[in-house]
């Protein structure tokens, strides 16, 4: 289109250069106004009518562009994780333990209380009360009543009491206790230990190595190419310029046609399990039973007489004389002569001694032996045997097998369709009126509107 529009301009360019004058290139080669004829330069028409009616309308072809949602498949892979069971038989030691009953003999002491009597003097104080006369002078007034004109003398008594310290001998008990050795016989139990042969059983281990098949694996990453799908693209061929039958340059679209087009591929990661089957050497251990002898001490117990020697407590009582002294009361008299002038009756005191004779108290302690009996207890000791049973452990070990579930891990690739929506672009072509004058001829030039040449 580019080359179309500069060629016209290219000849003008040539001819203006030719001539040198603006006036013979628009003459189109001619040098005035004054060659062409007369008839041929008068103007026909007016220019801006003929101009007006020249100009008819054009379509102009316009090219937009349309979105179209589209929607395909993919797959992704998706990994799920299996659980397998797998039955393993593995076999395991049981100890039981059984009994077996063991005679023995213990010998039992019997304790048994006794009594015995023993006999013991006691003195025991016998306290008597007796009584002792005790002879004391007394002066007697005696009186005798007389008349006579004299002074008489009257003894008026006057009393007074008196103390005197009397000493008397009291027999004191004094008790003391005493030890004497006393032999007597005992039991005494003697223990000794004797051994037996007690036969046991017990379980040795013993170790085996053996070889095994164990299944393992391992994942590895691996990479697949999946190619693009295969869409269909509207593409446009480039257009044209023409010229139509009136003169004007139009541009012609290329053809729309739909081409086949493969999307670029994609690379997808995925881990695929390769299972390998290795050796590995594994110890097992075994028991085996073993029977072995030990020496299991025992005690025996007998009885074996001893005498012993023990000491007895007795108590003893010594009388001890002692001196004590008391006080003895006495009421003393005691006459005061008084004179009188009147002639009254006297009374002539004449003191006569008179002997009294009292009892006077003292208490006598005699010790009596006394012979007493009592009870003294003593323990005898009896051996019995007796025959006990008791339970005997020993351990018995027996293999037993078992099935146990191993849990295995592995993951099991699967493809998910997902749906996907895409734009499309789609080209729709459109007719548009566009207004479009013809072109001048470059040989005459077109005056301006409303002039006259």
């Amino acid at each position: 289109m580019n080359k179309k529009l500069g060629l016209p301009l290219l000849i003008a360019l040539l001819l203006a250069l030719c001539d040198g004058q603006t006036a013979s290139a628009g003459l189109c080669g001619g040098g005035s106004y004054n060659c062409c004829p007369t008839a041929a330069c008068e103007p026909s028409a007016d220019y801006c009518c003929v101009r007006t009616s020249c100009c008819q309308p054009c379509y102009k072809t316009v090219q937009d562009i349309v979105w179209d949602q589209q929607c395909y498949t993919c797959y992704k892979t998706v990994y799920d994780t299996v659980v397998e069971s797998h039955p393993v038989t593995c076999c395991k030691t049981i100890y039981e333990t059984h009994y077996r009953d063991c005679c023995y003999t213990v010998c039992k002491p019997c304790y048994q209380t006794c009594y015995r009597d023993e006999s013991y003097t006691v003195c025991k104080p016998c306290y008597q009360t007796c009584y002792r006369d005790v002879c004391t002078k007394v002066c007697k007034p005696t009186y005798q009543t007389c008349y006579r004109d004299e002074c008489y003398t009257v003894c008026k008594p006057c009393y007074q009491t008196c103390y005197r310290e009397e000493c008397y001998t009291v027999c004191k008990p004094t008790y003391q206790t005493c030890y004497r050795d006393e032999c007597y016989q005992t039991c005494k139990t003697v223990s000794e230990t004797h051994y037996r042969d007690v036969c046991y059983t017990v379980c040795k281990p013993v170790c085996e190595t053996r070889v095994v098949n164990v299944c393992g694996g391992e994942w590895q990453t691996r990479q697949e190419c999946c190619p693009g799908p295969i869409v269909n693209k509207c593409v446009c061929d480039p257009g044209t310029w023409e010229w139509n039958c009136s003169g004007c340059c139009v541009y012609k679209p290329g053809c729309c046609r739909t081409v086949q087009v493969q999307c670029p591929p994609t690379v997808t990661c995925r881990k695929v399990w390769c299972p390998k089957v290795c050796q590995q050497t594994i110890t097992c251990t075994r028991m085996e039973s073993e029977v072995r002898h030990c020496k299991v001490p025992y005690t025996c117990c007998r009885t074996v007489p001893c005498c012993e020697t023990r000491r007895v407590p007795y108590t003893t009582c010594t009388m001890v004389p002692q001196t004590c002294k008391r006080t003895i009361p006495y009421t003393t008299c005691t006459m005061v002569q008084q004179c009188c002038t009147r002639k009254v009756p006297y009374t002539t005191c004449t003191m006569v001694e008179e002997c009294c004779t009292k009892k006077v108290p003292y208490t006598v302690c005699t010790m009596v032996q006394q012979c007493c009996t009592r009870k003294v207890p003593y323990t005898t000791c009896t051996m019995v045997q007796e025959c006990r049973t008791k339970k005997v452990p020993y351990c018995v070990a027996r293999q037993v097998q078992y099935t146990t579930c191993c849990q295995k891990t592995r993951c099991v690739p699967r493809c998910v369709p997902y749906t996907v929506t895409k734009c499309v672009p789609r080209i729709v072509c459109r007719q548009v009126p566009v207004q479009q004058c013809c072109p001048t001829n470059p040989c005459c030039p077109a005056p301006a509107c409303g002039q006259k040449s």
